[in-house]
């Protein structure tokens, strides 16, 4: 393929071996590529700073070890963390919700999905009480046989869009407008909330210092390979930016 970094060439060989670990990424090809590049760029770099270790992921470790710091994350900062995300801190929390799905298809495109639950919504706005019976009669998820209803749902177990109406949503208050997920599009109504409770602030310091300390890390790393892949001579690729499974 042609490619080189600081006149060292990455063969094609090297790039059909590391393909196999990039199955899932969007574009395994180009994920390959990029993760081999930066490699070499760090390994060139520990040569630089003559950092040994026992194989190159352990260079690659003491280099990051000795050229990237971070601070540890203060109380203050971890309070204030904590404040700002009660969400991520309730216990027992939990919502019951029904929706009734409008699931995109080749034969149903968005904008007639969009028309009919838009009517079936204004609908639901004057009888509400014919939620059930329309979920069965419209609904592309298997919960339309039960009226729509998902059961009792805790924060994970649905898409984040989801999540965030429904946990937002008051008890018994019908959506005011259809949600678009990757699914498609939702009717939902939220039927019974249970608040949970917070748990304090000291149970939970050190996970929110270790959370908070480890995204400062990750992005100290991606700015150090932004500043590394600047200064090195690399041809047959352009790097979009420092993204790798090597700082995830």
């Amino acid at each position: 393929m042609g490619i080189s970094v600081n006149g060292i060439e990455i063969p094609d060989t090297a790039i059909e071996q590391e393909l196999p670990h990039h199955q899932q990424a969007a574009n395994p090809l180009k994920q390959s590529v990029h993760e081999l590049v930066l490699r070499t760029v760090l390994l060139h770099e520990a040569d630089r700073l003559a950092i040994a270790g026992d194989g190159d992921d352990a260079r690659i470790e003491a280099l990051f070890a000795q050229e990237v710091r971070v601070p540890d994350a203060d109380e203050a900062v971890c309070a204030t963390f904590y404040r700002n995300q009660p969400q991520r801190f309730t216990s027992g929390e939990l919502v019951e919700a029904r929706h009734i799905l409008f699931q995109m298809t080749p034969s149903a495109p968005l904008e007639l999905l969009r028309e009919t639950g838009e009517a079936v919504l204004a609908e639901l706005r004057v009888h509400p009480e014919r939620f059930a019976e329309l979920a069965r009669e419209y609904s592309n998820c298997a919960s339309g046989t039960v009226g729509g209803n998902l059961g009792q749902l805790t924060r994970g177990q649905t898409v984040p869009e989801f999540e965030a109406l429904v946990f937002r949503l008051p008890e018994g208050e019908l959506a005011d407008r259809l949600l678009e997920t990757r699914f498609g599009l939702h009717i939902v109504q939220v039927v019974r909330r249970v608040a949970g409770e917070i748990v304090p602030f000291e149970a939970v310091k050190a996970q929110i210092a270790d959370h908070l300390s480890r995204q400062a890390w990750q992005r100290a790393v991606h700015q150090y390979l932004q500043i590394l892949v600047g200064r090195a001579d690399i041809q047959g690729v352009t790097l979009e930016g420092a993204e790798t499974p090597l700082v995830q």
